[in-house]
This record gives structure tokens, C-alpha cells and sequence, in this order.
């Protein structure tokens, strides 16, 4: 629902706090962009509390076990824990003296095969140092490159998994620890973020710093991290015969971390980078404004991130800081507030074997977990906030402090009122002169427990943390149907529920671009600009009772797309993965091509249905562009109720534009599918915006165009993209170009564009054939145009980069006060060959083997920044290879110079790699791609990649994985000589450099004659030569 300022956010107070999180092996953590935050609006599945709730041990303590002689006594408690009918796994929780309970979950797909090998367990006793790898980054923006790459690009490891023989799943677990930011010490801010970072930098029984890190990515796995207000949380996953390994070394961070001098000086640069990333980010500046305008003394005033300034500020002002975080260790980090999960294929014995030997040695400590005391209300009453924005966005907050609710997790009031909060007050008003309607209640009621008894499953490591939080929130039953619960109607709670929602109980914030003032105050962390206003009497009055509502609010209808048909099509009981047929074409016409696969696998009542849709000149000239992109925008206003209706009953829609195709996803439950795409198709073929609407549409594109490039990393992409593809749209030009469209233009536009289509689709699920074809009819009825011509439809073409090529673009940050600078190096290697997947699998193998070194040479030894990758791209089926770094303390010829260097080493390093290590990172690798798909929307994805590629492989990761079989470490050497090394022709590349506002570009003079200097993109790529296009 959109408000005055197109976002209106009804939040709960200490629901939640955004993770302050350490990426790792290419692991972006959801959410983690770092700070203060909520979690709120519930529009679907419930999103977790974070209220105490005292945990009890009374549900487990029912059956006492010795294990062994020397190991500790157990508690252990089976077949409790809430599941659906459809999980297969077994559920156990333990726990062990020292009072850390542990949820084990044997799951059988794990070794698929049956029997379970014995677990590889390498101690590393020769003490070869290995360190940690990747530093990937959050972005909390959509990519903001053109064209296809997007779907290859940022996780090209991951990013095709099809089916094959050996399919396994990872092993994972997860740590949480009931603690995190609100018991930093007041003098040195952003602590437990800081002990976070230092657990992972070496052990007494593993003291190489990152050792953990290495071993993972040694063995096709990968960790990550997260500081929250209330707790922090571990995770990890790895192949499967390497659990215990990573058990081992997982263990050792809470019994004993080293937390050396050196690595914390060094680790502390590595927590202030982290912070750079947030500094221009309006969200972060946003939560850490109201966590600064909180009340002096509560809890929640404080500086969660810690930076630099916070923690060596605090060694200056005479604090001892290796004695605090130490002491905070000791004082939290014991088995009373320690949630363990473990999932692997053994058997559960065998699992709690392993967590009562290597987690026995955990301090012993009270399962009370840590009060925060605070008098009065967290900010005051009648208040406005301005906040001036780095971006050109306007953005209303409005945030209610709510009581415990976390008893109540049966009942969820919040979740009744925030399905229907949209208008406020006299919302408020409507919603009292009702009452509660039990019937919404058991609307919300059906939809949870069908989604929960249908759940798709997560990756391992996802689901582990996801467990861990779960068990400091519910009692041990409800760890899994604690979040999809509706039990008890109590429309009593939720009337007095909603007397916390008043104005004086009411936080305003305003984000805007567009605030001016001689009289900001300044938020000393980010330096936030931001004006503190009281909110006019009369107007809180008016809120307080408003006269009347508007005719136009009511309580919203019957939702029609809640399914009731749950039966499964598939017919066969258990299927082989190697016999499983790939997706059918079952329709190949002028007008469509339909793909189609029966799911015999998850055996789910969901499907996905996937359409692209080419449309006539949509991509033809940048206004064509932007008069396409105006009616999508347009489109998806005008489906936005039958949208939102849809979502609430789990069958999301998807709508956006690449080139000159119309992508729609549906995808869910499946009973209702023909009926949500009849409904957006028949809207879509006679829909025609009004003024009003056309206005608030285009204004909210030219606010999107003025944002593009604002963060540094993004720009550094989207120059890339910019050399690479023959014909993209500028965001400046589209700007001007937009600035003259006025609604008859595009009204004379639209007859056009729908007049000729062409429809590519996939129906993946549980979908029979005729239902697949009844869907192609559907729009066969509904848009009765004529066909687009294969000619007539846009294919991008990449520049060929000339033999030798050593070509550089230089460009200045866009946000002036942007202090991070960026090195984004690509490589050009060759475009795809036909059925062939050796280039890959060799792209693949390098990045698997250099990604550590990389790591370790450019951040934790010399600290350049957070942000130090690599990985292959592929772009509209081009292969290259990219290093990036951003660094808010080097220029940009500093940052490429280190980088070269690193290239340049490589050699040595893969000579010296001796043959165990190959072989670890080549079965590793394989094991990724042979990896089972954890979900239909997975392996659907997966599929649909291969489609819109027109690759049409789709067994493309088990032929890749049978071809690095076949690589050898003196294959990988000659290909990095053919690539890499600049005296080779096809060593080709390019180096986009950003400049922070803080850099002086004239430092570029100082390149060497051999580069070439690109000032003109389009000049660039009027003289360049062009790949055919292949998709």
C-alpha cells in the first residue's frame, strides 16, 4: 500500500535489529546491511520478534543419557519438535551440562545413497597458514547494469545447479549467541560487532588466523556472521563428508578464540570499512538517527556499528580495548545463552556424539539471559524528524513503540493489524468502530498453516541460522511452527494492542532530498544532517479522533486466491533424479515457445510459471525505452491491489523490463495460478493510465534515474556493462529524453508496442500437461496480436575487445560526498562455445583457487578495504573475469597497482599448489554443482536461466561437473598464461576506475603509454568490432 510519500511503514519497536554482518566466501546475508534497524509490516509469512522470551528447559529434560565415559551428560528429548508432515528430516535437541541446547536434524537427502562414508577429518597439523577469502558486500539496490547479466553475474558459482548423477546437499550448522550490541559498554561503542569480526581470526587449537575460513572453502563451503541488537549468529555450511572438520573448528570460537593484539589492530580497519559501506546508505542513516534521538540512558541509544572512531577512540581515551572484548566474552559467551543447530546426513546419535565432545568445553553459565533496564518511553511524543537524504527520494516513517508480544507468538496481534494498516488514523478509526473480524484471523490462520505444511526448503546454512534464532524465541516445540502459528482469536489483545497506536506514541521520520534548513543538528556517526520539529497540536488532536473516514476505506474482501486443491500430480512415489526427463517444448509456434516439466521431485503443491514476451520496438530508440518502462511502471500501479491480495495467499507475481522483453513471473500455489495471470492479462491488454497516475509514475522514474550510479560499486558495473554492450541507454540521457514524454505519447505508444509479441514460457511444477497448455491458452485468448518476427526482436551484441587490448575509463563518484573509490578490472576471455562447458568449468576451477589468496593479500594483510572480490561474469554469453576492490582509504591507481601485483603472482601460486590442494578445490567445486536444488523455485530458476540464455542445456552443471574431472593443475596454468599475463594477445582487459571525492584524478596521468584512455563510450564503440549475438 502506497501513502503521500510512496512508502508508509507500520513498525514494531525491538521486533528486530538489522545484522551488522561479516561476509564471507561470496555470502551476502540477508538484511545485513549493518545498524539499527525494524522488522515490521507482515504481509506474508511472519517475520520473527525479538522480544525476550524465557527460555525453559523443563521441555528438556525428560531423558537422561551418559555417551561415553569422558564425555559430558545430556538431556535429550526426540520427536518434539513441530514439523510438517512433509519434512522427512528427524528433529532432536540436547543439551549438554555447561547448559548450551542443541537442535540436531538428520536429513536423509543428505547421502541420498543410504549409507554414510566416514567423515574426512583433516587437523592441518603441518600449520600451514591459510586465510580467510572473498569480502563480498551488501547492496540494498537492485542492479542497476542493463541487459542479461544480471542473471549470471554475481554468483556464477551458484548459478547453475541441473540435475545429475551423485546429487548431494550440504552439511550446515549455526551458533546463536544471546547476546549482541545493546550490552556494548558505553565506551567503546560497537563492540560486539568488533568480537564478532575477531572469533574468526584464529583458535588455541587452530591459531592460523581465518583457518576456519580456509578449510571451508577448501571443501566446497562457505560462513558468514551477524551482529544483531539481542544476539549474534554463525553460520556455516560444507560438503558433506567435512562437517566434523568444520565442527571442530567451527567449536573452537566459543571455547577458545586467540583475540591476538595484532589481528585486532588489523580486524579494526576491516570493522571501520564495513561501516564506509553504510555511511551514504539513507536507511542506515535513518536507523542510527533514531537510535541517537532515542533517550539518553536507554538501551537503544547507541552506535551498533562501531568504527574506527568508536573503538580506537575508546584505546585513546585510556580503555583497555583487548581487556573489554575479552571480558565481554567471557561474561556472555557460555552454554546458557548458546542455541546450537547441526544438520548432516548421519544419524542423529552420531551427530549429538559430535556436539557433546566438541561443544562440551564450552564455559559452563546461567540460562537467564541479559536484562536491559530503561525508565520512560524510548523518544518523545509529538515529534517530526527531517532527514536530509543522499538520495533523491521522499520517504515517510512512522514507527509505534509496541509492549512484549513474544508470549503471544500463538495469537500474533501485530501480525492481524499490520495485514490491514495502510491509511493510519482513520484506518485506526475503522478498525475500532468494527472490532476485531475473525474471520481475517482465519484467513491468516489457513494461509499459515498451509504454508507451513507445504514449505519449500531453504539452503542448509539458511535454514540452520534461521533455527538458531528461532530457539531463543520460542519453547523448543515450536522452533519451526513458531513463525506460521495462528492458534488462539483473541480479539481482546488485539483491541488493546491498538491502543499503543495513538500519536503520542508515534515516531515520524522524513527522509527527503528536498529539506532546507538553517537549523540542522547533526548526527555525529554518519554526520546525517536532520531537523527536530513538534508536531502541531491541532494536528495530534486530529489524529487522536478524526471526524470522519473516508468512504473509500473499508476492510478489505474475501481473499479469492487462497487455494483449497492440494493434490499432487506426480504420480510416480519415488524418483530417481538420473531418470528425471528435462523440460519438454510442448508448444514451438510464430507466437509462442512453451517449455514444460511435471515436478516429480519436491512433490509440493506449488508451481512457477515464468514468460518472457517480446514486444514490438520496445528497446528500438531511448524513448521507446522509456515509454515501455512508463507502461510497465504504469501496469504494475494499476495491478497493484490484485498483486497484494495474491502475495497475502503466497502466489507472488514478478513484472520487469530487460531490452525489449516484458518478463512476468507467477508463482506459488498452483490452484490459483490461471486465475491471478487471466486477471493481469486481461488488464494488460485494454489498460490505459490516467493523467494523475501517469504524473506520480514518471516523477518516481526520474527520482530513479537521479539515483542511478550513487553508490560507487554500482557505478563501476554499469560503466563495465556500458563498454561492453552495443546499444544501452545512458541514465542521463534517459533523463532528458524522459523530461519531454507526456501522457499522449505514450497513449499513442502503447497500440504499437502490444501489436506484435512473441512469448517464451516455462511451466515448471505441479502442473499437468493440459493445465501447462490451458495457461498457453489463456494467453493465446488474451492477446489476440499478431506474431513478432525472430528479426524483429532485440539481441545485444558484446564488444570484441581488440588482441592486446589494455583499456581504462575514469570516472568521478556521482554523490559528492562519497569518500569510497572503487577498481573494478575485467578480463575478457571468449564467448561461449556451442554445447561446450570446458570454459566455464576453468573459470569456475581459477576462481575457486585464487578467491582466498585474493582475500588475504589485499584485505587482512593489507587492509585496501572491505570490499576485495573476484569472479567469473557472464555477460550475454561472454565469458570475462572481474577483481573488484573499493577502498574509502586508496585511490584508485594505488588499488589497481596492488591488484596487478596479485596477478602477477598468481603463476607462482598455482605452481606451488601442491596436488592434495588441487584436488580439494576441484571436488569441492564439483560438489557445488552437483549440489541438490533445496527448493522448486531453485531448480526452477536454474532451468529458466538456461531459457533465457538460449543455451537450452539443461544439464549444463553435470556436464561441467564431468568436465573439471578432466582439468588438470597444469591445464589451469596454461589457461592463466593465455588470459593473465600481459604479454599474451588474449590477454584483454579493462580497468574501470571510480574516484572517491577525497582522490585526485590527476593521478591517472601517470598510466603507461600502452593504455588506452576511454573518455567516450559511444566514441568508444563506434570504432569497436561486435560478437554475434547469442541470446
Amino acid at each position: 500500500m502506497l501513502g503521500l510519500f510512496g512508502e508508509i511503514r507500520t513498525l514494531s519497536l525491538f521486533d528486530s535489529v538489522s545484522r551488522i554482518g561479516l561476509f564471507r566466501n561470496g555470502q551476502l546475508e540477508e538484511g545485513s546491511s549493518g545498524g539499527v534497524g525494524f522488522i515490521g509490516y507482515r504481509e506474508a509469512k511472519p517475520k520473527k520478534l525479538q522480544q525476550q522470551h524465557l527460555f525453559t528447559s523443563r521441555y528438556l529434560l525428560l531423558r537422561t543419557r551418559t555417551m561415553s565415559a569422558s564425555a559430558k551428560s545430556v538431556s535429550t528429548l526426540d520427536n518434539v519438535v513441530v514439523k510438517s508432515p512433509n519434512d522427512r528430516r528427524l528433529y532432536r535437541v540436547i543439551e549438554l551440562e555447561n547448559g548450551l541446547c542443541a537442535l540436531l536434524i538428520h536429513d536423509p537427502d543428505i547421502y541420498p545413497e543410504g549409507s554414510v562414508p566416514d567423515q574426512v577429518d583433516e587437523d592441518d597439523e603441518d600449520g600451514e597458514e591459510e586465510e580467510d577469502s572473498d569480502g563480498s558486500y551488501e547492496d540494498d539496490d537492485e542492479e542497476e547494469g542493463e541487459g542479461d547479466e544480471e542473471d549470471d553475474e554475481d554468483e556464477d558459482e551458484d548459478e547453475v545447479k541441473e540435475k545429475g548423477d551423485h546429487q548431494t546437499k550440504k552439511a550446515a550448522a549455526a551458533m546463536c549467541v544471546s547476546m549482541g550490541s545493546f550490552l556494548d559498554p558505553p565506551e567503546a561503542q560497537g563492540l560486539a560487532h568488533f568480537l564478532e569480526h575477531m572469533l574468526f581470526m584464529g583458535s588455541t587449537e587452530f591459531p592460523d588466523e581465518n583457518e576456519y575460513d580456509s578449510y571451508l572453502s577448501k571443501h566446497g563451503g562457505a560462513s558468514n556472521a551477524y551482529t544483531e541488537m539481542e544476539h549474534t549468529c554463525y553460520h556455516f555450511e560444507v560438503k558433506r563428508e567435512f562437517l566434523q572438520g568444520a565442527l571442530k573448528r567451527f567449536s573452537q570460537f566459543f571455547v577458545a578464540p586467540l583475540m591476538k593484539t595484532e589481528a585486532m589492530e588489523r580486524e579494526l580497519l576491516a570493522v571501520d570499512s564495513e561501516f564506509n559501506q553504510a555511511i551514504q546508505n539513507d536507511s542506515c542513516r535513518l536507523q542510527q538517527l533514531q537510535c541517537y534521538t532515542s533517550a539518553k540512558g536507554h538501551p537503544f541509544n547507541r552506535f551498533a556499528w562501531g568504527n574506527k572512531k568508536s573503538l580506537s577512540g575508546a584505546m585513546e581515551n585510556g580503555v583497555d580495548l583487548r581487556e573489554c572484548i575479552v571480558k565481554l566474552y567471557k561474561e556472555y559467551y557460555h552454554g546458557g545463552l548458546m542455541k546450537l543447530v547441526v544438520i548432516g546426513g548421519e544419524s542423529l546419535d552420531m551427530l549429538e556424539s559430535w556436539v557433546v565432545e566438541l561443544f562440551g568445553a564450552v564455559k559452563n553459565g546461567s540460562k537467564i539471559r541479559p536484562t536491559l533496564e530503561a525508565e520512560g518511553p524510548i523518544w518523545k511524543g509529538g515529534k517530526l524528524y527531517r532527514l536530509e537524504a543522499v538520495k533523491d527520494v521522499h520517504i515517510l516513517d512512522l514507527t509505534w513503540t509496541l509492549p512484549p508480544l513474544r508470549h503471544a507468538y500463538v495469537k500474533k496481534p501485530e501480525d492481524y493489524l499490520a495485514h490491514l494498516l495502510g491509511h493510519v488514523y482513520q484506518y485506526l478509526k475503522l478498525l475500532r468502530d468494527v472490532s476485531p473480524q475473525e474471520w481475517i484471523f482465519k484467513e491468516l490462520q489457513d494461509i499459515g498453516n498451509m504454508d507451513f505444511k507445504f514449505a519449500e526448503e531453504q539452503p542448509a546454512d539458511d535454514y540452520a541460522s534461521e533455527l538458531s534464532e528461532n530457539m531463543l524465541a520460542y519453547p523448543v516445540e515450536h522452533v519451526i511452527y513458531g513463525d506460521y502459528v495462528y492458534q488462539t482469536w483473541d480479539p481482546k489483545l488485539i483491541e488493546d494492542l491498538m491502543g499503543f497506536f495513538t500519536p503520542k506514541n508515534m515516531r515520524i521520520d522524513v527522509v527527503s532530498k528536498s529539506i532546507k534548513s538553517e537549523e540542522f543538528q547533526q548526527e555525529p556517526w554518519f554526520g546525517s544532517r536532520y531537523i527536530e520539529e513538534d508536531v502541531p497540536l491541532s494536528l495530534m488532536e486530529t489524529w487522536t479522533n478524526p471526524s470522519e473516514v473516508d468512504a473509500s476505506l473499508h476492510l478489505p474482501s474475501k481473499n479469492q486466491f487462497i487455494p483449497c486443491d492440494f493434490s499432487i500430480r506426480a504420480i510416480n512415489s519415488d524418483v530417481d533424479p538420473k531418470t528425471q526427463s528435462p523440460p519438454r517444448c510442448i508448444i514451438d509456434e510464430p507466437f509462442m515457445k512453451f517449455w514444460y516439466k511435471l515436478d516429480e521431485t519436491f512433490k509440493v503443491p506449488r508451481a512457477n510459471t515464468y514468460f518472457r514476451i517480446n514486444l514490438k520496438g520496445a528497446y528500438a530508440s531511448v524513448k521507446n525505452c522509456l515509454l515501455t518502462e512508463l507502461f510497465i511502471n504504469l501496469l504494475k500501479d494499476e495491478l497493484n491491489e490484485i498483486i497484494y491480495q495474491a502475495s497475502i495467499a503466497k502466489l507472488e507475481t514478478a513484472l520487469s523490463m530487460y531490452g525489449d522483453k516484458l518478463e512476468l513471473k507467477v508463482y506459488g500455489f498452483n490452484e490459483k495460478i490461471p486465475a491471478l495471470l487471466s486477471k493481469i492479462l486481461t488488464i494488460a491488454k485494454s489498460f490505459m493510465p490516467s493523467l494523475e497516475r501517469f504524473k506520480v509514475i514518471k516523477e518516481n522514474m526520474e527520482r530513479g534515474f537521479r539515483n542511478t550510479n550513487m553508490k560507487p560499486l554500482n557505478h563501476s558495473t554499469y560503466l563495465r556493462l556500458q563498454l561492453l554492450c552495443k546499444r544501452i541507454y545512458d541514465s542521463d540521457e534517459k533523463l532528458s529524453v524522459l523530461n519531454d514524454l507526456s501522457l499522449d505519447d505514450l497513449n499513442s505508444f502503447i497500440p504499437e508496442v502490444r501489436s506484435q509479441i512473441f512469448i517464451e514460457a516455462l511451466c515448471h511444477g505441479n502442473l499437468s500437461e493440459d493445465e501447462a497448455v490451458n495457461i498457453s491458452n489463456i494467453f493465446k485468448n488474451s492477446l489476440t496480436v499478431e506474431p513478432l518476427p525472430s528479426k524483429c526482436r532485440h539481441g545485444e551484441q558484446i564488444t570484441r575487445f581488440p588482441v592486446s587490448a589494455k583499456l581504462v575509463r575514469d570516472v568521478s563518484v556521482k554523490n559528492k560526498s562519497e569518500t569510497n573509490s572503487v577498481i573494478e578490472l575485467y578480463y575478457q576471455i571468449e564467448p561461449e562455445e556451442a554445447q561446450s562447458t570446458r570454459m566455464k568449468a576453468m573459470l569456475d576451477l581459477f576462481h575457486e583457487i585464487i578467491e582466498e589468496p585474493l582475500f588475504n593479500q589485499l584485505r587482512t594483510k593489507e587492509q585496501l578495504g572491505y570490499v576485495v572480490e573476484c569472479g567469473p561474469r557472464l555477460t550475454y554469453r561472454v565469458h570475462g573475469f572481474c577483481f573488484c576492490v573499493q577502498s574509502s582509504k586508496y585511490g584508485p591507481v594505488h588499488l589497481l597497482g596492488r591488484v596487478d601485483n596479485f596477478i602477477k603472482e598468481i603463476e607462482v601460486l598455482l605452481e606451488q599448489l601442491d596436488e592434495e590442494s588441487f584436488e580439494d578445490y576441484r571436488s569441492g567445486m564439483i560438489a557445488r554443482l552437483l549440489e541438490k536444488d533445496p527448493s522448486l523455485l531453485s531448480e526452477t530458476n536454474e532451468l529458466w536461466s538456461q531459457i533465457v540464455d538460449k543455451r537450452y542445456m539443461f544439464d549444463f552443471s553435470h556436464k561441467e561437473a564431468e568436465e573439471l574431472r578432466n582439468i588438470q593443475k597444469k591445464d589451469v596454468i596454461k589457461w592463466y598464461k593465455t588470459y593473465f599475463i600481459e604479454s599474451s594477445p588474449k590477454c584483454r582487459r579493462l580497468a574501470v576506475r571510480v574516484w572517491g571525492c577525497d582522490t585526485n584524478m590527476k593521478e591517472s596521468q601517470t598510466d603507461e603509454k600502452s593504455v588506452q584512455v576511454i573518455a567516450d563510450a559511444v566514441a568508444f564503440k563506434s570504432t569497436s568490432q561486435f560478437y554475434p549475438s547469442l541470446c
